[in-house]
């Protein structure tokens, strides 16, 4: 490179050309000579560098299902043995599916019982919001499938609140019932035998107290027995009385928004918080804990992954655990008496 001042232009122009050519050879050899090099060195790392996955997991590492997880298959496997099939819907949704198709027509004042997150107006002024509850789902489900139509609800909803007892984002569960010839008496019965096998209380007495909802008419709260004695909740027939769930028969104006005949089909719907009846069941006194990510809250409240609720095997949390049934499969195996089982 040195020598290519004191060539004549022509000269230097072809010399530069070669030697241009010779420094991309050098610099191509050593870029390929570089990733061998990268490549052997990595080879020999994950070579040193060995995981045993056959080793166990330390006993502190263990996981915990979520009360919210557990309650949704509660409640699924509840109204799976009643016929009833999942339905889900998204998060975001227009303002026909959330309000209108509901029976809350622009202007109507039920709207402002929501308080709700709605996301900038598109270019056509249409503004998309977060669903404040699951029944949009239920329009969905009317639009698309011809009945006869049982559906369970479950999923997340979001409104502006937080206190101990509400939180921006939370979980509710309905159901639907589309049909000939239903009524009153078809919604009481179900949700009657529900609240009875949830909480396991066999004979437990309910009353329904007329109230509004815009999608149903008539309308209705779902109240429980109780006892508030002492500061103390209890489930059960104790001269008390607690709120449960809103219910109703499915309004005609809904029925019709999803292209359904009133005078040929009826339903119920019901909806409740799965928050709320967790904290009913299992004794858990704040709402917001539920999302504060507290590892030792989730260990205390959480549930093994073997308890898998069934109506038939029950809805309590299992009493056993993997070690203990490997214990008991090897005690009545080396038993000479016991049957096989």
């Amino acid at each position: 490179m040195k020598d290519l001042g004191a060539m004549d232009a022509e000269a230097r122009r072809a010399f530069g050309q070669r030697l241009n050519q010779l420094k991309d050879e050098v610099a191509a050899a050593l870029d390929a000579r570089k990733q061998e090099l990268d490549s052997a060195a990595l080879h020999t790392r994950l070579t040193k560098e060995t995981l045993d996955v056959t080793l166990p997991i330390r006993p502190e590492a263990k996981g915990s299902l979520h009360p919210i997880s557990q309650t949704i298959e509660e409640l699924t496997a509840i109204f799976g043995i009643m016929g009833f099939e999942v339905a889900e819907g998204p998060d975001v949704e227009d303002d026909f599916h959330n309000f209108t198709a509901l029976n809350f027509p622009p202007g109507h004042p039920a709207r402002e019982m929501h308080d709700t997150f709605f996301l900038p107006p598109t270019e056509d002024g249409s503004r998309y919001l977060l669903r404040t509850h699951t029944s949009p789902v239920q329009i969905r489900t009317m639009m698309s499938k011809k009945p006869p139509i049982r559906v369970i609800i479950p999923g997340r909803t979001y409104r502006c609140d937080y206190d101990q007892t509400h939180t921006p984002m939370f979980h509710q569960m309905e159901l639907l019932v589309i049909d000939k010839g239903i009524t009153m008496a078809h919604l009481r019965g179900c949700l009657e035998e529900f609240v009875r096998t949830y909480f396991g209380v066999d004979d437990l007495t309910t009353r329904f107290r007329p109230s509004f909802f815009p999608f149903t008419e008539p309308s209705a709260e779902m109240d429980i027995g109780c006892s508030r004695k002492g500061g103390e909740l209890k489930i059960g027939n104790y001269g008390d009385w607690l709120e449960i769930l809103g219910c109703g028969m499915v309004h005609p104006n809904v029925l019709k928004a999803c292209g359904l005949d009133p005078e040929e089909y009826q339903g119920f719907a019901a909806g409740l918080g799965v928050e709320r009846i967790a904290m009913l069941k299992y004794g858990i006194p704040d709402l917001r804990t539920f999302f504060e990510s507290d590892l030792r809250w989730l260990k205390h409240y959480g549930f093994s992954a073997l308890d898998v609720p069934t109506v038939t095997g029950g809805l309590e949390p299992m009493k056993f655990t993997l070690s203990w049934l490997k214990d008991h499969l090897d005690t009545e195996a080396s038993s000479p008496t016991s049957p096989p089982s």
